[in-house]
């Protein structure tokens, strides 16, 4: 009695569930059952393939620093920033511990507690964790919400839609279409002669090959000189520009992941391959790992270093080979001047090589 009187004395802070949580995500799942079937473009080889390099490329990174960013975590990590845009890991004593759904408490829009599940293979168990005992990866994150990250499918999923329409439809087309049905005439029978020689044909898809009397075909002229070419039922997807929408929806997912439109061309050749896997690289995964490489940093107490652009050689080789003569000359020549090394540094300043240009 004590206990009820004194609640009632003490005001109750408001509790209000986040964006992030069990609640969310059974309204986004609501919304999807009403609304029609959506954000299912995951599903496609396009989006498993940009996945599958994100994933890739970060369990060969260089991982300095620490042991518990390993491949088989780093695979993980890169794999549900992709596909959920966030990675929340638990720093356990046996390494990181990923949760599959959590809810975050906030100060100034900065993570400060997580409340979050941890999959077994018996269920989940429930676990409540500070901020410094998590590592939060997120990416494409919201003014509105910094402390959660946004998928790439998310951020384009007007494409996404697309792509997942034209192929559901040409899925649709080649599992319900006569494909290779025709109409064939032939001369007038019997009903159970001509319902023999429908049972006749092989190959039959959905009982869609029609047999047509001689009369029939003719529009009833009684000719059996005409009307003797088959007739096509297969659809004719080109008028529908079918290809072209496709082509498109995969190039726009593609770029979506940082994933060069000209990597998915069957005609391209080694020097687009390369400049594809140094764009994915340079321009998305390496700013990944820095993120990451930071959070790691503020978490683990020891600076991480992540790089990802040697072990996927995602650089000219020979550019290197040529630049790196060229400097070795270039300090020869030096020393032959008997050049300072404050004197080199202005000369490096000067070329956009060395610190402090004021480059912007």
């Amino acid at each position: 009695m004590f206990g009820r009187l004194f609640k009632r004395l003490v005001p109750q802070g408001e509790r209000r569930s986040s964006g992030t949580g069990y609640t969310a995500a059974v309204m986004a799942a609501r919304e999807n059952y009403i609304t029609g079937s959506g954000g299912v473009a995951e599903l496609t080889a396009t989006v498993q393939g940009c996945v599958s390099l994100w994933e890739s490329a970060f369990a060969l990174a260089d991982v300095e620093g620490t042991n518990l960013l390993d491949r088989r975590t780093m695979a993980l990590i890169a794999r549900a920033a992709a596909l959920r845009g966030e990675a929340v890991l638990l720093i356990g004593p046996g390494g990181l511990v990923p949760f599959a759904d959590w809810d975050i408490a906030t100060r100034d829009g900065i993570p400060r507690a997580y409340r979050g599940t941890v999959n077994e293979a018996g269920g989940g168990r429930p676990v409540t964790a500070l901020a410094a005992e998590v590592l939060h990866l997120r990416i494409g994150s919201e003014p509105l919400t910094p402390w959660a990250g946004t998928a790439p499918l998310r951020r384009a999923s007007l494409s996404a839609s697309l792509l997942s329409e034209v192929e559901t439809a040409l899925r649709d087309v080649y599992r319900d279409a006569p494909l290779g049905s025709l109409i064939v005439p032939l001369p007038e029978g019997s009903a159970d002669d001509m319902e023999a020689m429908r049972n006749a044909f092989r190959g039959r898809r959905g009982s869609s090959l029609v047999i047509e009397g001689v009369a029939q075909a003719t529009a009833a002229g009684m000719n059996p000189n005409l009307g003797k070419s088959p007739d096509q039922l297969s659809p004719d997807l080109s008028r529908s520009m079918t290809a072209e929408s496709l082509t498109a929806a995969r190039s726009a997912v593609a770029m979506a992941f940082g994933v060069l439109p000209g990597l998915l061309n069957p005609a391209a050749t080694g020097p687009v391959v390369r400049e594809a896997q140094r764009h994915l690289a340079g321009w998305v995964l390496q700013p990944l790992a820095e993120l990451l490489a930071e959070e790691a940093t503020a978490k683990l107490g020891g600076r991480v270093l992540i790089d990802v652009g040697r072990p996927l050689q995602a650089f000219d080789a020979g550019g290197r080979a040529r630049a790196l003569a060229t400097l070795i000359d270039a300090m020869g020549r030096a020393k032959e001047l008997g050049l300072s090394p404050d004197q080199v540094q202005q000369a490096l300043v000067a070329v956009n090589w060395g610190g402090g240009d004021a480059n912007a």
